[in-house]
């Protein structure tokens, strides 16, 4: 066989035909699943207020719009339809404004950490060897560390502020892109069309570059889709502890409710807007994330 008819096998049996079929076929199941449609009215949902809140919102986010006093601060009604917050702000504004930051914490973050555990898994996936040990064994030690505390320590160190936030949950997502790259290009390098053209001189970058590292992103979109419902969970959580941005004019929805504390018993509707807004954008990304899991996996496709 000679080269160029290796890379005519190569290109053929990598995958490269099937990828419309396969992604019409995962385009028909996800159309069918009621749980991935409502993933993605949700996520639609998400984004559209997240880039549409300076038009949406009635009220400006930062400055207050009504009188509130420590014991008295009103609820909703027909004018501010979420009530108004502990410095009297207009609270649907506010919640509104929230998905903004949450979606740019949330995307952010995803890029930074999908990008290192990309190039980590790479250099594993594709030199093997030394190179597979070590950092792998990099990988397992950052692993052995709980997501949400390693989060918090690189965020204390770095200082509070919202790059602080974004690195932190950066970090925290190289190790999980780099193991699952790593095991996609291994199981890769064993079939039958990386031996054939290895066996008739392919050059072994062009392998891994065109072939094996394309054939390996299918699971990795589908993780960063999971990993941005994380992401924004996170965010809230290193914000309630305070290790986000100072300014309290910026609206994010885990500093608003670790704001609303004080007041639970007087206006406990301070705290369920949030939490509402934070769960049904993390819950929207997990049902997305499980069914295109669902729609791609060929464990699934009887």
């Amino acid at each position: 066989m000679s080269l160029s008819q290796a890379e005519v096998v190569l290109a053929g049996d990598s995958g490269d035909g099937a990828g419309g079929s396969l992604g019409r076929d995962a385009w028909r199941r996800l159309r069918r699943n009621p749980v991935a449609i409502a993933g993605a009215i949700l996520v639609f949902l998400f984004v559209a207020v997240a880039l549409l809140a300076p038009w949406l919102a009635p009220f400006p986010p930062d400055k207050p719009v009504g009188q509130v006093t420590p014991t008295s601060i009103p609820g909703p009604s027909a004018e501010h339809w979420f009530g108004l917050d502990d410095l009297g702000r207009d609270e649907f504004t506010r919640i509104l404004w929230g998905a903004r930051w949450s979606l740019v914490i949330g995307v952010v973050s995803l890029l930074l950490g999908m990008t290192g555990g990309l190039l980590l898994g790479l250099l594993a996936g594709a030199f093997g060897g030394v190179v597979d040990t070590v950092v792998m064994r990099f990988v397992d030690m950052v692993l052995a560390i709980p997501g949400l505390l390693f989060a918090i320590g690189v965020a204390a160190m770095l200082g509070s502020g919202l790059e602080a936030v974004m690195i932190a949950i950066a970090v925290v997502n190289v190790p999980i892109f780099a193991r699952l790259l790593r095991g996609q290009m291994l199981a890769q390098r064993q079939s039958d069309y990386v031996l054939a053209a290895t066996s008739v001189g392919v050059r072994r970058r062009r392998i891994v570059l065109g072939h094996i590292l394309p054939n390996s992103l299918t699971p990795v979109i589908v993780q960063g889709t999971l990993t941005l419902a994380t992401a924004i969970v996170d965010a809230a959580g290193l914000a309630f502890l305070g290790l986000s941005s100072n300014d309290p004019s910026i609206p994010e929805w885990g500093r608003m409710l670790a704001d609303t504390q004080r007041y639970l018993s007087s206006a406990p509707l301070l705290a369920v807007f949030p939490g509402l807004a934070i769960i049904f954008a993390a819950l929207g990304f997990t049902l997305l994330g499980e069914s295109l899991r669902e729609a791609l996996d060929p464990k699934y496709r009887r």
